[in-house]
């Protein structure tokens, strides 16, 4: 791995498990070879880890207001409206800038996203300059079809920006819809190590695809994939050992396929 999203400085009294994002950051120095990048949800949040030293960070952007609300007490445009002077806190400290659209296909709340939202953020984060731009299912509801059609529309929107994708398996199509977003010119994937997370603020919501599950599906296919199976399964393991119960990756159950 070279790129970790390691933490979140947002609201310890609304996301205590992100409440040591300080502590935490302070030790991932021993890995020097690893990009460490924090979520943030505001210009305070931004501050916070670039003041822990992190060197990269994602500023994640609602598309739908009741999330957005429900997320970080703002509406979409509200929140939209912050990333160019959270641009410029990271810009004063030469730190990489990722906007994350969450809720870009649906909303537990709101229903369906209509894709103009997403497009005018879009278009809000490539004029400001940010580094990268990633779209997020949130809930876990995004299909293929409707993962490519959004990527098709966004492209001449971002230009030669970093388009990545973030999904979830909720509905049994986290994987699927990431297999679309690869073959439709999506060059970076959140995934998380036996599948671990999910969003407090979305219903029902469970964690990202599997890292392990991300990376056989990929190789497997024929992308390049600079990610050791065995070594991600591994840790998926060591993860399952630290939480003390069963994780939704696939691979940490079945394992990898015979190869001869």
């Amino acid at each position: 791995m070279r790129e970790v999203e390691a933490t979140a400085f947002v609201s310890p009294s609304k996301v205590p498990a992100m409440a040591d994002a300080a502590e935490l950051a302070a030790e991932l120095h021993r890995y020097p070879d690893i990009e460490f990048s924090a979520l943030v949800a505001s210009p305070n949040g931004a501050k916070r880890a670039i003041a822990a030293g992190l060197r990269a960070i994602e500023y994640v952007v609602a598309a739908s207001d009741s999330f957005s609300a429900a997320n970080v007490g703002r509406s979409s445009a509200e929140a939209t409206s912050q990333i160019g002077e959270i641009l410029a806190i990271a810009r004063g400290s030469g730190v990489i800038v990722e906007v994350i659209v969450a809720t870009a296909w649906d909303c537990p709340f709101d229903g369906p996203t209509p894709s103009q939202r997403v497009l005018d953020i879009a278009a809000v984060a490539r004029g400001l300059g940010v580094d990268r731009f990633s779209i997020a299912d949130t809930i876990g509801t995004a299909t293929p079809g409707r993962v490519s059609s959004l990527i098709a529309q966004l492209h001449p929107v971002i230009g030669d920006i970093a388009l990545g994708g973030h999904f979830h398996n909720t509905r049994g199509a986290g994987l699927a819809s990431a297999y679309a977003a690869v073959c439709s010119g999506v060059t970076r994937l959140d995934a998380s190590v036996g599948g671990l997370g999910g969003c407090p603020f979305a219903p029902g919501a469970t964690g990202n695809i599997a890292t392990e599950d991300l990376v056989y599906l990929l190789a497997d296919s024929g992308f390049e994939v600079h990610i050791d199976l065995p070594a991600a399964i591994a840790a998926a393991e060591v993860a399952k050992s630290v939480v003390g119960h069963d994780l939704p990756g696939a691979l940490l159950r079945a394992g990898d396929r015979i190869r001869n």
